[in-house]
C-alpha cells in the first residue's frame, strides 16, 4: 500500500474510542481461546498437578505450624532430648516441602509456557484467517501494532495470569487450612472488661479478616488507577516501537531527504509520551507503597498483639503462643494476597484488556461486514468474469465502471483505467474480496482462482526457490532460470538456495519483475493486476508483456492502471469513474467504542 498524507489524519480520530469491552467479555474471550486450543489438555493436566502440589504443601505448612508448639515448649523446659527430636521432625517436614516447592516451580513454568503457546497460537490463527489482517488494519487504532499484542502482551498476560492464579490458589488453600487452627486456639477465650465478660468465638480469625480487609480496601482505592496507567503505557510503548521500525525501514529515504532531524523529533516525541506514562505509574506506585509498607511494618507486631490476651491470661503456653502467631501470620498472609499483588493485578487487568479486545476485534471485523450493504460475489458457470451494477462504497462516494454491465471472457486482455483518485486500487481490492462494502455483483469464473498482482508484491521469508514456488507445485531449476532471464533477472539464477530479505535486496522494479516471474511459473488462467506495470520503462514493459504473451497465451489478463498502455496487448479498454453524488459509507460501531470500520480510512487506499 502506498503512503498517503491523509492516512495518519484519518486514522487518528478513532484512536480514543477503542477497547470498551467489559471484564466479563474479556474473560469469556480468553476462555474461548483456551477452550478451543489443541494444547488445552496439556494445560489442564498441569493445572491439576499444581493444585495437588499446593494442597500437599498446605498440609506440610500445617504440620510445620503444629511443630512450633512442641519445639518451643522443649526450649522453655530446657529439654535437650525433646529439642533434638523436634529438629529431626523439622528436617523431615522441611525436606518434603523443598521437594514440593521445586515441583511447584516446575509446574509453574510449564503452565506459563503452555498458556502462552495456546494463547498466541489462537491469536495468530484468528489474525491469519483470510483477509482478517487486512480488515483489522483498517479498523482504526485497535488494528495498530498487532505485533505487540501477539508477542509482548500475550506473553506478559500468560506470566501474570500464571503467577497471580497460582498465588491466589495457594492463599485460598492456606487460608482454609489455618483458619481452623486459629479458630481453635482462640475459641474459648473470654475478654474481661470493666467487670463484664465478652466471649468472641474465634476472635483471632475475625481480627485477621478485619486487619487484612481494611488494608485490601485501602490498597484497591489507591492502586486502582494503575489499570488505566498501565494500559496507556503499553499503548505508548507500541507507538514508540512502531516509529522506530518505520524509521529503520525508510533509512534510505530519510538520508536522501536529510530528514534525520524530523525523524529524531518524532522519536523524541514518542519517547516523551512513554516517559510521561511511566511517571504516572511510578507516582501511583509510590502512593500505593504508603499503604502497603505501613501495613507491612504493623504486621511485625500485629500477630503478637492479637494473641497476647490469650497468653497473658494463661490459656496457652509460650509454644502455643508461637503456634498462634504462626497461624495468624498464615491466615493474614492469605488474606493480604490482594494487598501484595495490587500492582500485578492492575498490570494483569490492563494486559487482559489489550489481548482480549484484540481478539474481540478480530472476530467482530467479520460481524462488521454484515452491518453495511455488501457487494455480492458469486460464480459464473460459463467461466466468464462479470460486473453487474457494481458500486464500491467509500467515504468519498462510490467507485464504479462507466458501463453498468460488463462481461470479460476467458483469454481476453483488458485495460481498466480511470482518473486520479477514481478509486482504481479500491476497485482492485473489491474484486479480490478484501473490500466488501458497496452494492452490485461480481461474478467470478467458476472453478478458477485468479492471481492478483498488487502494486507492491509480497515475498515470504526463505530461499529464492521457496519465494518462487511457495504457492504451487515445485518447478525445475531450468524453468526458473529461463523465466528469470526473460524478465531481466538472470543474475539471480545462482541464488535460488540463498535466503534473504528480497524486498530489501531488490529495487522496487526488480521486486515487481520477480513477482511477474513468480506469476508465470504459477500458470494461472486469470490474472488481475493493480498498477504493477505502470512504473516500468518502455523496454522493461515490452519484455514483461512478451513473456506474458508467450507463457500465459490462454490466460485472461486485466490490468488496472493509470493510462492506456500497449493497445496491441490490451485491445479492450474499460473506464473507472467516481460518483461523488452517491451516499458515502458511514462508520458503524459493532459495540460501543470497540472498533471503527474501514470507511474512516478508505481514502488511504485510493491513489493520488
Amino acid at each position: 500500500m502506498a503512503d498517503h498524507p491523509d492516512v495518519e489524519a484519518s486514522a487518528k480520530p478513532v484512536a480514543a474510542s477503542i477497547e470498551a469491552s467489559s471484564l466479563r467479555d474479556q474473560l469469556a474471550t480468553i476462555k474461548l481461546a483456551l477452550g478451543t486450543s489443541p494444547i488445552r489438555k496439556h494445560l489442564l493436566w498441569a493445572c491439576v498437578g499444581i493444585v495437588a502440589v499446593i494442597v500437599a504443601t498446605s498440609i506440610g505448612q500445617v504440620l510445620l505450624n503444629r511443630w512450633n508448639e512442641p519445639f518451643y515448649d522443649a526450649l522453655a523446659r530446657r529439654d535437650m532430648q525433646g529439642f533434638l527430636h523436634q529438629l529431626l521432625v523439622f528436617a523431615a517436614i522441611a525436606g518434603g516441602l523443598v521437594v514440593l516447592n521445586v515441583g511447584q516451580t516446575w509446574l509453574d513454568q510449564r503452565i506459563r509456557l503452555k498458556l502462552r503457546e495456546a494463547l498466541t497460537l489462537d491469536l495468530i490463527g484468528e489474525w491469519m484467517r483470510p483477509a482478517r489482517a487486512f480488515r483489522l488494519a483498517n479498523a482504526g487504532a485497535i488494528g495498530v501494532n498487532p505485533d505487540q499484542r501477539l508477542q509482548q502482551d500475550a506473553g506478559h498476560l500468560s506470566d501474570l495470569s500464571t503467577g497471580l492464579g497460582i498465588g491466589l490458589l495457594q492463599s485460598l488453600i492456606l487460608l482454609v487450612s489455618f483458619v481452623g487452627v486459629l479458630w481453635s486456639l482462640s475459641s474459648g477465650f473470654v475478654f474481661h472488661i470493666g467487670g463484664y465478660s465478652l466471649a468472641i468465638p474465634g476472635y483471632m480469625v475475625w481480627a485477621a479478616i478485619l486487619y487484612a480487609g481494611t488494608a485490601s480496601w485501602l490498597s484497591w482505592l489507591v492502586g486502582r488507577p494503575l489499570i488505566r496507567f498501565n494500559s496507556d503505557r503499553y499503548t505508548r510503548e507500541a507507538e514508540l516501537r512502531s516509529s522506530v521500525v518505520r524509521v529503520n525501514e525508510n533509512v534510505d529515504a530519510i538520508a536522501l531527504a536529510h530528514g534525520e532531524a524530523d525523524a529524531r523529533r518524532r522519536l523524541e516525541l514518542d519517547l516523551g509520551t512513554v516517559l510521561g506514562a511511566m511517571r504516572r505509574i511510578y507516582s501511583a506506585q509510590i502512593n500505593l507503597s504508603w499503604v502497603t509498607d505501613t501495613y507491612g511494618w504493623i504486621t511485625v507486631v500485629a500477630p503478637i498483639l492479637v494473641a497476647s490476651p490469650v497468653y497473658f491470661a494463661g490459656d496457652i503456653s509460650f509454644g502455643g503462643l508461637m503456634m498462634a502467631v504462626g497461624a495468624f501470620n498464615q491466615v493474614h498472609a492469605s488474606l493480604r494476597w490482594f494487598i501484595n499483588n495490587i500492582g500485578g493485578i492492575a498490570d494483569w487487568r490492563a494486559t487482559l484488556m489489550r489481548v482480549a479486545d484484540f481478539r474481540i476485534a478480530l472476530v467482530e471485523t467479520d460481524v462488521l461486514h454484515d452491518t453495511e450493504e455488501r457487494i455480492t460475489i458469486g460464480e459464473n458457470p460459463n467461466g466468464n468474469l462479470t460486473f453487474e451494477n457494481l458500486e464500491v462504497a467509500s467515504r468519498d462516494g462510490c467507485t464504479k465502471l462507466a458501463k453498468p454491465h460488463v462481461e470479460i471472457r476467458a483469454g481476453e486482455r483488458v485495460m481498466i483505467t480511470g482518473d486520479p483518485r477514481a478509486g482504481k486500487t479500491l476497485f482492485f481490492r473489491a474484486i479480490a474480496g478484501l473490500w466488501p462494502w458497496g452494492s452490485g455483483r461480481i461474478g467470478m469464473p467458476a472453478g478458477e482462482v485468479p492471481a492478483f498482482v498488487p502494486r507492491k508484491p509480497y515475498f515470504p521469508l526463505g530461499t529464492l526457490r521457496e519465494v518462487l514456488n511457495h504457492a504451487d507445485a515445485a518447478v525445475s531449476d531450468a524453468e526458473i532460470s529461463a523465466v528469470l532471464a526473460e524478465v531481466g533477472l538472470g543474475r539471480l539464477s545462482s541464488s535460488l538456495d540463498r535466503s534473504a530479505r528480497w524486498e530489501r535486496e531488490l529495487s522496487d522494479d526488480e521486486q515487481r519483475l520477480l513477482a511477474f516471474a513468480r506469476l508465470v511459473l504459477r500458470q494461472p488462467k486469470w490474472v488481475i493486476i493493480d498498477e504493477a506495470l505502470d512504473t516500468f520503462d518502455g523496454a522493461t514493459l515490452s519484455r514483461v508483456l512478451s513473456m506474458l504473451e508467450a507463457r500465459l497465451a490462454d490466460a485472461a489478463i486485466l490490468n488496472i492502471g493509470r493510462s492506456q498502455q500497449n493497445i496491441e496487448f490490451f485491445p479492450r479498454s474499460l473506464a473507472i469513474v467516481k460518483d461523488v453524488d452517491r451516499p458515502a459509507l458511514k462508520p458503524v460501531r459493532v459495540r460501543a467504542g470497540a472498533i471503527e470500520p474501514p470507511p474512516a480510512v478508505a481514502a488511504a487506499y485510493q491513489e493520488t
